[in-house]
């Protein structure tokens, strides 16, 4: 026996089945379910149900991507340098600390694999993104959903679900599906309450959309801090969904802790060149944040006024919920915008049947929503 093998733990017996079987827990997570992008019997259905940029990406980053063609036949720059150096310029962040990964997701998935053990356990929202479960059971830990009346994370019912084993809270800013955040003042106590070993992870996806007085992006808190990470994607305003491009900004000994497990080359040379013209094109994002704050509050109110519950959201979409009192469910009410050439996306799956996510769309887009929304109630 080596010295190395003499300090691993027992492994468990697995059944002899005459094939490899992959370890405990594996086959009892329930797979990633994307929003629905076609409709049986309708040619060109407007979709609304991945948080998409309804306007594409900016014209520049297709030129830059277009342009990378040339280089397909070569390897990426495996540190994302150039990335690296335009996104710590435009926010204003040390480019050591950090992180790119294949989407956010990956970035996700990368912090699960370098804390946690079999038996530790993750922290996170009731309604909290799947992929940090996914990821968290994928190396054997527990995931803890914490309570979210009102649809919002709370501090006090974090706290209630860390203990010695708690490695990773994960914060969804705005969050997905209910689009709603830690104000900066709960942000600042959920750091404060937890022990300076665990990571408190700060998912700001939809960040660029939030608009309200008292959010505030983590940026700072993590610039101060050893144990707070932020993570942001090119998915969302910048409209590179299928490029899959994420960073996360990281105290350094984390950002080098995601570097020694990272793929060699996790993003790809037409997805860096399309992120750094897009990060340079801030009247695009500037045009896509106020499409999708006008849109949010039109479709919020219009459909308000059709009787339907709407969360209060900072995203680029709202969680809508149809009440028992009404008499149709929101299974009835996807199937109907479906059939009339609208995707939105049921969140049964996420422990609300009651509501649908609907993304913000173009004026005339959230305008049929509306309308095909009221003659669904009124039928």
């Amino acid at each position: 026996m080596t010295q190395d093998s003499a300090t691993l733990p027992a492994r468990t017996a697995r059944p002899a089945t005459g094939r490899p079987e992959p370890k405990a827990g594996i086959l009892d997570i329930t797979p990633y379910k994307p929003g629905k992008s076609s409709v049986e019997g309708v040619a060109h259905p407007v979709k609304l149900s991945s948080n998409e940029n309804i306007l594409g990406a900016s014209p520049k980053a297709r030129e830059a991507f277009v342009a990378a063609g040339d280089r397909l036949a070569v390897y990426p720059d495996g540190r994302a340098n150039a990335l690296r150096a335009a996104v710590a310029a435009h926010f204003g962040l040390e480019p050591e600390r950090l992180a790119f990964g294949d989407g956010t997701d990956e970035v996700l998935h990368l912090l699960n694999q370098v804390f946690l053990e079999p038996g530790d356990n993750i922290v996170m929202g009731q309604y909290g993104f799947s992929a940090y479960s996914i990821g968290a059971r994928a190396c054997q830990g527990q995931v803890r959903h914490a309570a979210e009346p009102n649809y919002r994370l709370e501090v006090g019912e974090v706290m209630k679900l860390v203990d010695d084993r708690t490695r990773i809270v994960f914060a969804t800013q705005p969050g997905n599906p209910t689009g709603t955040y830690l104000s900066k003042g709960d942000l600042a106590a959920l750091h404060a309450a937890l022990p300076p070993e665990v990571v408190l992870v700060l998912d700001e996806a939809y960040a660029e959309f939030a608009d309200a007085e008292d959010f505030a992006s983590g940026l700072e808190l993590a610039r101060a801090s050893q144990n707070v990470v932020v993570t942001r994607t090119f998915s969302k305003i910048h409209g590179l969904a299928s490029l899959r491009v994420g960073w996360a900004y990281c105290p350094e000994h984390i950002a080098d802790a995601l570097d020694r497990i990272r793929a060699p080359f996790n993003t790809s040379i037409c997805g860096q060149e399309a992120a750094i013209a897009a990060l340079a094109d801030t009247g695009f994002q500037e045009r896509s944040a106020r499409l999708v704050q006008e849109g949010r509050k039109l479709l919020a109110d219009s459909l308000r006024q059709k009787g339907l519950e709407v969360v209060p959201s900072q995203a680029n979409f709202v969680l809508v919920g149809f009440p028992s009192t009404a008499g149709k469910t929101a299974a009835e009410a996807e199937a109907y915008l479906a059939k009339n050439g609208y995707i939105v996306r049921g969140v049964a799956n996420y422990g609300l049947p009651d509501h649908l996510r609907i993304t913000i769309g173009l004026p005339e887009h959230t305008r049929a929503v509306v309308e095909l929304l009221g003659l669904f109630m009124e039928a």
